[in-house]
């Protein structure tokens, strides 16, 4: 008999599903996609430095305890393969609004339709279980592939903030984007 939610599920796209993050075998994967710059590079605006399994295994348990974390492995359908994260952070649950990010560590599946797939389901749990209004991220603006890929998520830019980020002697902006519910939802039919 199939529920009146229908049978949905939240955590399994076409080519991926989401799954907590288990700080005992997470912590590995995490570390060791530090150690490839160009990832670090497309994801924070930090140096990108290698890390250590043990202070992101701490990491990942602080966050678990405090209960409000919304993050998520992303796994392959095909073999259960840990390839990325993706995270919702609260910016204001009186604007039901969030920030996103995601990162595919494994650089076999970047340009693959994983990232998309596993934004989303992270859409999808924003606006379904989490029920915000809207879901707001930004990207920078040399990480071309991971702009197309927002895009066909639904996201739209809404700004530009002009030279923002500084790489090898070079200024870069940062690109602002969201999508709101009634957007999604019209793009998920």
């Amino acid at each position: 008999m199939r529920s009146q939610l229908g049978d949905l599920n939240l955590y399994r796209g076409e080519l991926v599903r989401l799954a907590a993050m288990d700080p005992e075998q997470d912590a590995d994967a995490f570390a060791r996609w530090s150690h490839d710059s160009e990832y670090r590079r497309l994801l924070d605006s930090d140096p990108a430095r290698p890390e250590r399994a043990a202070p992101i295994k701490a990491d990942m348990e602080k966050r678990a305890e405090r209960g409000d974390d919304n993050g998520f492995g992303v796994h392959t359908l095909a073999d259960d393969t840990l390839i990325g994260f993706v995270g919702l952070w609260i910016a204001s649950w009186t604007s039901a609004e969030a920030f996103v990010g995601i990162g595919l560590g494994d650089r076999a599946y970047w340009g693959r339709g994983y990232g998309t797939d596993a934004m989303r389901l992270a859409l999808r749990f924003a606006f379904n279980e989490l029920n915000l209004r809207r879901v707001s991220l930004e990207a920078f603006s040399y990480n071309t592939r991971a702009i197309r890929s927002y895009e066909k998520a639904g996201f739209r830019r809404e700004g530009t903030q002009r030279e923002w980020a500084r790489r090898d002697g070079r200024r870069w902006d940062v690109v602002s984007m969201g999508i709101l519910r009634e957007e999604w939802e019209r793009a998920s039919v």
